[in-house]
């Protein structure tokens, strides 16, 4: 049992990092769906390459998408249409017209003209209201249809369903007026005067109401009722019957029969028993793969692996997108998936770390999740084309311009491979899938809030992506602005320096910005006391002359920490603060030191005192500063400039902070060293180099 616990206390770290992988393989696995998987992926219009298959249940063919859209349409077009007679509507018209001709029939008996006497007069008037009673009823009897809007140009005997309390019932559309034809009907009231015709006239139209009102409840119910009576299959597989034979041509019959088979097989009850193996097969597949993922991390990417920030972020980003291609599937659409922006994954892994790094592991990811979509090879066929371009195409995630048009190339790549795929598959230009090129370009717009999903990345794991590397080199930046103000001498080296890194780890490879950054503000430690630094020694005035050897090494040496401590408090990425910590390494300050044993020769073991505290570099951006830092520094102090005295110098300080061990914990080659060399040599000549001596008049 000690040794357990000595074993963990030591490996802790190696065992937390597993340990992180075991959880991400249980939570994938969790998210993968119980059912089984038909071994074969049927596509229509190709030779059946496998063995012939003979079904061993009994199954329902499927009908034709486009037979069922047929169908569909036929109903929809021959659908039938619902009223109900209101009575409360044709009361209120009645009571409307009674009030409107008693105050009629009271006008006109006051104004009786001359000529007639007041019985003539009376029977006159009742006359009158006689007829405009008789059409009116006439008009009600039948009653007065709303205009739907479907019902209008449709023959006399077109059959329509009205509700007149007791029920539905099938009536022809010539048992009622129309607003027009009741219109029509009160014009041809038989009336001489045309002065009482058109007072007439005016009070049954104004009267006028629809009363065989559209039931749209109705109507959208019966419709639905028919639509959910069609038919989803058309015929039957009997046990034991030959569904296709190997080498056959995989025709429209065949391949709804494989569909079929395929839907019928999948959707079958899991016993407890199978859904174990269902479950240990997947735990297999995704420790596999989350294996491949460990290795490649361990063996390629070493400072990725120790850093469990990293480990966690990526892990995170496969389980992510996981989740999503699940989520879509809890839709009755399953083609839904296609929505989901796989692209924005490589392009995320990108903004941190390589392209290498990105594209394994979208690699694995797009071929877990094709265990979650229809058609699993044309998915993870279509995804990996689209991803690979979307990481290649992209060289900066910072510049908005390149994401806007990689996003549109995502699209282009996304419609011609899956337009390539239906026209191998169907055969045909006609009856896609159309509406998967539009989920296709949702897919690629989605993938520009990649941009807001580093930003998260960046506050949740203390990463730091180029975007904010960019921002980080700005000189406007209030620590850069301090040193220019402060330490005029020490931003100019800083400058220089970071001008060297930057093309040094661009030939050798490496995070460009990253260096940059780091050499920026690898000396702002010395803000606190610039005039003991000699590039901010201005009048020949240096103070070390006031101190001894060994606390002018002291000032010297409290740069790095002091350096820190500032990047702490600006709250700069932890990233940068490496930087600061190792651009000296576990070096001495040598003229201090020189002049401590000059004076003090028995204390030449006194080392501790005049070594900086370390760490030793342990990248390779890290070690590019060690080394332009240096060279940069050392060139400035040089009497005479020529290009054998800067090429030895810059040979020889690298040599020896190689024999001095600086390099051991970088990832960097002698290749690597030599190259970085020839390049340091050719920056500072050019320099440095020599200026045509202009006449004093």
């Amino acid at each position: 049992m000690k040794k357990l616990f000595e074993l963990i206390r030591n490996q802790h770290n190696s065992i937390y990092r597993i340990s992180l992988f075991v959880v991400a393989i249980l939570i994938g696995v969790y998210l993968m769906p119980r059912k089984k998987s038909f071994k074969y992926e049927p596509i229509e219009g190709k030779p059946w390459p496998h063995e012939s298959l003979i079904s061993d249940m009994e199954f329902s063919i499927l009908k034709p998408a486009d037979k069922i859209s047929e169908e569909k349409e036929q109903i929809q077009n021959q659908k039938n249409y619902f009223f109900r007679q209101d009575q409360t509507k044709e009361v209120a018209a009645r009571i409307k017209l009674n009030d409107e001709l008693e105050n009629y029939i009271s006008n006109k008996l006051k104004n009786r003209p001359k000529l007639r006497s007041k019985a003539e007069h009376e029977k006159h008037i009742l006359n009158i209201k006689n007829k405009i009673n008789s059409t009116w009823e006439s008009i009600y009897k039948k009653g007065v249809i709303q205009n739907n809007g479907n019902i209008e140009g449709k023959d006399p005997n077109y059959v329509i369903y009205v509700d007149n309390g007791d029920g539905s019932s099938a009536r022809y559309l010539s048992d009622f007026f129309t607003i027009n034809q009741a219109t029509e009907q009160i014009k041809n009231i038989n009336i001489s005067s045309k002065e009482d015709y058109n007072e007439a006239v005016n009070l049954l139209i104004e009267a006028l109401i629809q009363n065989i009102l559209f039931n749209k409840n109705d109507t959208d119910l019966h419709l639905e009722t028919e639509l959910d009576k069609i038919s989803k299959v058309s015929g039957k597989v009997s046990v034991g019957e030959l569904i296709v034979s190997k080498g056959e041509l995989v025709q429209q019959k065949t391949y709804l029969k494989l569909i079929s088979y395929k839907k019928e097989f999948e959707g079958k009850q899991l016993s407890a028993r199978a859904n174990k193996f269902i479950v240990t097969g997947q735990v297999l597949l995704f420790s596999l793969c989350f294996l491949i993922i460990f290795l490649f991390i361990m063996k390629n990417k070493k400072s990725v692996f120790k850093d469990t920030n990293a480990i966690k972020f990526i892990l995170l980003n496969i389980l992510l997108f996981i989740a999503l291609a699940r989520f879509s599937l809890i839709f009755s659409n399953n083609q839904l998936i296609y929505i989901v922006p796989f692209c924005a994954l490589p392009l995320i892994i990108r903004s941190f770390y390589d392209l290498r790094l990105a594209l394994f592991v979208y690699t694995i990811t797009i071929v877990l999740v094709g265990w979650l979509a229809p058609a699993p090879f044309h998915f993870v066929f279509i995804q990996l084309m689209a991803g690979i371009l979307s990481v290649l195409t992209i060289e900066n995630l910072y510049k908005r311009s390149d994401l806007f048009v990689s996003v549109s190339k995502i699209a282009v790549v996304y419609l011609i491979t899956f337009l390539g795929i239906s026209l191998i598959t169907k055969g045909d230009i006609f009856g896609q899938d159309y509406i998967i090129y539009g989920y296709l370009i949702i897919s690629a717009f989605l993938t520009l809030f990649s941009y807001q999903l580093v930003y998260v990345y960046e506050k949740l794991f203390s990463l730091v992506s180029d975007i904010s590397l960019l921002e980080l080199t700005d000189t406007n930046h209030p620590i850069l602005k301090e040193m220019a103000e402060k330490a005029p001498g020490t931003f100019q080296h800083s400058l220089q320096v970071s001008n060297l890194a930057e093309q040094a780890i661009m030939e050798i490879g490496g995070n460009v910005l990253l260096g940059r950054a780091g050499a920026m503000y690898h000396d702002i430690g010395k803000m606190d006391n610039p005039l003991f630094f000699i590039e901010n020694q201005m009048a020949g005035v240096n103070p070390h002359d006031e101190l001894s050897a060994d606390e002018s090494a002291k000032v010297i040496i409290s740069h790095v920490i002091k350096g820190i401590e500032k990047a702490k408090k600006y709250n700069l990425p932890e990233q940068i603060i490496d930087f600061i910590r190792t651009h000296h390494g576990d070096s001495m300050v040598q003229y201090f030191y020189r002049q401590y044993v000059t004076k003090f020769p028995e204390k030449m073991d006194h080392t501790e005192q005049f070594s900086y505290p370390g760490p030793k570099p342990f990248s390779k951006e890290t070690a590019v500063l060690m080394m332009a830092d240096s060279v940069e520094a050392a060139t400035r102090s040089l009497p005479e400039k020529n290009p054998e005295k800067i090429s030895t110098l810059v040979n020889n300080i690298i040599q020896n902070q190689m024999n001095n061990g600086q390099f051991d914990n970088a990832y960097i080659t002698l290749k690597e060293i030599g190259l970085i060399k020839k390049i340091f040599i050719k920056k500072l000549q050019n320099i440095h180099h020599s200026r045509i001596e202009y006449p004093s008049s």
